[in-house]
C-alpha cells in the first residue's frame, strides 16, 4: 500500500479536493457538526466519488494527533514529484509571466514544507529542487505545507545549473538571495517572468548557483540579526515579487 499522510482543517481539505481528488484514500467528518462548510465538503466528496465516514470529536482528535481538524480529516497518498521534462513543458506552455522558486540543497523537511506553503500563497507556479542533497516530499513536508504540497508542483532536476541556464533561455530572470549581495531586495527589479533562487540552511547559495543568477539580492536586517531561516527569507522575497507584479 502506498504511503499516506493526513490532511485536516477546512481550507486544506478544500484545496486538496479541488486539486487532487484522485489522491484521497479515506475521508472522515465530525458527526456532531451540521454547519454549512462541512456540508459543502460532504457534497464535494460525494461528487468526486469519495465515501465519507462519520466519527466523533475524540476520534478525529486522535486521528489528527490533536491538530486543528475543524471537523474534517482525509488520508491521502503522498504527492508525486515532477520531472525536469515536466518543468520544461510547463515553462513552454505557460500563459503569461512565469514565477518559480528554486531551492538549492534545502534538506530540512520543515523548511521545505514552509517554503511550499508560502510559495503557493504568493502565487508561485512551481518549486525547483536538485536531485541530490535535497529533501524529498515526505509526510513531514506535507504536514508543514498544510495542503500546498498537493497543489504546487515540485520539480526535481538532475543538474540545477543546467536547469537555471534553461530558464534564462526562456526569458526568466534569476534573482539569487545572498547575504553578501549589495542590492537590497526592495530596490531590485523583480517584475515580469522571474525565478527566486534560495540557498541551503546555514550555507547559502553554492558558488556555481550564484554564477547563474542575473542578480543577487539581500534582505536588509538590523545589526542584531545576521540571517533568516530560509523559509522566512523566501517569504519576504516572494512577497516582494508579488507586490511588484501585483499578482492576483
Amino acid at each position: 500500500m502506498a504511503e499516506v499522510q493526513k490532511i485536516y482543517g477546512i481550507h486544506a481539505v478544500q484545496a486538496l479536493i479541488e486539486a487532487r481528488p484522485d489522491q484521497i484514500v479515506n475521508a472522515w467528518l465530525d458527526r456532531q457538526r451540521k454547519d454549512v462548510k462541512l456540508q459543502i465538503i460532504k457534497e464535494t466528496l460525494d461528487d468526486v466519488g469519495i465515501r465519507v465516514e462519520y466519527a466523533d470529536k475524540k476520534t478525529l482528535e486522535k486521528l489528527s494527533n490533536n491538530g486543528n481538524h475543524q471537523g474534517v480529516l482525509l488520508t491521502v497518498k503522498l504527492p508525486q514529484e515532477h520531472t525536469e521534462e515536466a518543468l520544461k513543458k510547463a515553462v513552454k506552455e505557460r500563459d503569461g509571466q512565469a514565477f518559480y522558486l528554486v531551492l538549492d540543497q534545502v534538506t530540512d523537511p520543515h523548511n521545505l514544507g514552509a517554503c511550499l506553503r508560502t510559495a503557493l500563497a504568493a502565487g508561485v507556479q512551481g518549486v525547483i529542487v536538485p536531485k541530490d542533497n535535497a529533501c524529498r516530499l515526505n509526510a513531514t513536508v506535507c504536514k508543514v505545507a498544510s495542503g500546498a504540497a498537493e497543489v504546487l508542483p515540485v520539480y526535481r532536476v538532475t543538474n540545477l545549473v543546467r536547469t537555471l541556464k534553461y530558464l534564462k533561455t526562456e526569458g526568466i530572470w534569476l534573482s539569487g538571495a545572498a547575504g553578501e549581495a549589495t542590492l537590497d531586495v526592495f530596490d531590485a527589479e523583480l517584475t515580469g517572468s522571474v525565478a527566486i533562487v534560495m540557498g541551503a540552511e546555514g550555507k547559502g547559495l553554492r558558488q556555481l548557483t550564484q554564477q547563474q543568477c542575473d542578480q543577487l539580492v539581500k534582505i536588509p536586517m538590523s545589526e542584531k540579526m545576521e540571517s533568516l531561516n530560509v523559509s522566512v527569507a523566501a517569504g519576504v522575497i516572494l512577497y516582494e515579487v508579488f507586490r511588484q507584479n501585483k499578482l492576483p
